[in-house]
């Protein structure tokens, strides 16, 4: 769940970050129960996915995790995305991930009767821990990483993928590039039109 690119795919848009944080909680058909400005936000969240699934980059990074995680890999690789966009300076400048963290987690907040009943449960947690901010650490990420294996059904340990972290890092640093230049362009695209056939 890689939910700082997902809040940051939003582009600035209240309703359509809301909807993109839960698309992971929201099932199907489940998007018609919300207002259209939180669709767009679902359907987003559903198409960056996806693209991030297919992307070259994406295929070539999680192939050092294939042999331990297996069909995981692509979950560990979304939080790893998550930590070099947290680092990323063309992104987020100086002290501007702290700023935006707090911000998401304010509109969070104020929708909190929109949400579905398992990601406010969540929330607290997120918030309380900043998962958003600390995705910069590899502390932060290893927090993340080992939450991820707890709720998977066949793997038991996440000290293998920060391993393999380490050791690939670079290279993992170069897909995160190759991948991000597209990805942001194109979840611009999507959120574009979503925007203007759902409304919202």
């Amino acid at each position: 769940m890689n939910f700082l690119a997902h809040a940051f795919l939003s582009f600035d848009d209240p309703g359509v970050l809301a909807g993109n944080m839960i698309g992971d909680f929201v099932k199907g058909r489940q998007r018609l129960d919300y207002p259209a400005e939180m669709q767009v936000g679902i359907m987003l969240h559903r198409l960056i996915d996806s693209y991030t699934d297919e992307h070259p980059a994406t295929r070539a990074a999680k192939e050092p995790f294939r042999p331990a995680y297996r069909l995981y890999s692509g979950a560990i690789m979304d939080v790893i995305y998550d930590h070099f966009l947290a680092n990323d300076v063309d992104e987020f400048p100086d002290e501007s991930l702290f700023a935006f963290s707090q911000k998401t987690y304010t509109i969070l907040n104020s929708r909190l009767h929109s949400l579905p009943a398992n990601f406010r449960a969540m929330l607290p947690y997120m918030q309380q821990e900043d998962w958003l901010y600390n995705y910069q650490s590899k502390w932060g990420i290893g927090k993340s990483m080992h939450g991820l294996i707890r709720r998977a059904t066949y793997l038991t340990e996440s000290d293998t993928a920060m391993k393999l972290l380490d050791s690939h890092y670079q290279l993992l640093q170069d897909c995160y590039r190759q991948f991000w230049s597209d990805m942001k362009p194109y979840a611009f695209e999507q959120f574009t039109r979503l925007k203007n056939e759902i409304g919202g």
